[in-house]
């Protein structure tokens, strides 16, 4: 297969695109491991996700 005369410039956007796709990934699966973390923290501090019942409404 010939890329012709642009195949450095092919390569290195395919190259770039993959890159960033694999260091977003990687970002959201550190987030989600220190969010967790956090919301693991105020659980134990006694604060909850759940909504109170709202028996006023």
């Amino acid at each position: 297969m010939d890329f012709g005369p642009h195949a450095g410039f092919i390569f290195t956007s395919y190259g770039l695109c993959l890159f960033t796709i694999l260091a977003l990934i990687a970002w959201v699966r550190i987030d989600k491991a220190y969010q967790e973390r956090a919301l693991r923290e105020l659980a134990e501090q006694g604060f909850s996700r759940t909504r109170p019942d709202d028996r006023n409404r």
